[in-house]
């Protein structure tokens, strides 16, 4: 599995709807798993990005449908960024030389 942290910015289409973003959250969470993706935590957030959605995806492949899917809708842009647990990370600098 992968995790993701997903960067969200309001479209303008988006922001003039924003009304009905947390019903779109859900929908989300919905076309995740159609793409076997779990959601961890979606948390609107103030400053340069608007939304902040944690998900665990079962490969890269996955999570990057999702995340164009999303994208296709017009109401967000995203910028994902592939996360490590503490564990994974363990795993990766035992490797440096």
């Amino acid at each position: 599995m992968v995790t993701n942290v997903v960067l969200a910015k309001f479209t303008d289409q988006g922001i003039r709807n924003a009304k009905d973003s947390p019903k779109r959250a859900e929908a989300f969470k919905q076309m995740a798993k159609t793409f076997g993706v779990t959601v961890k935590g979606i948390f609107w957030t103030q400053g340069r990005y608007d939304i902040v959605t944690i998900v665990e995806a079962p490969d890269e492949s996955s999570a990057m449908s999702l995340s164009l899917s999303l994208s296709a809708l017009g109401n967000v842009r995203t910028e994902s960024l592939r996360a490590f647990s503490a564990d994974e990370m363990a795993t990766i600098v035992s490797k440096m030389l």
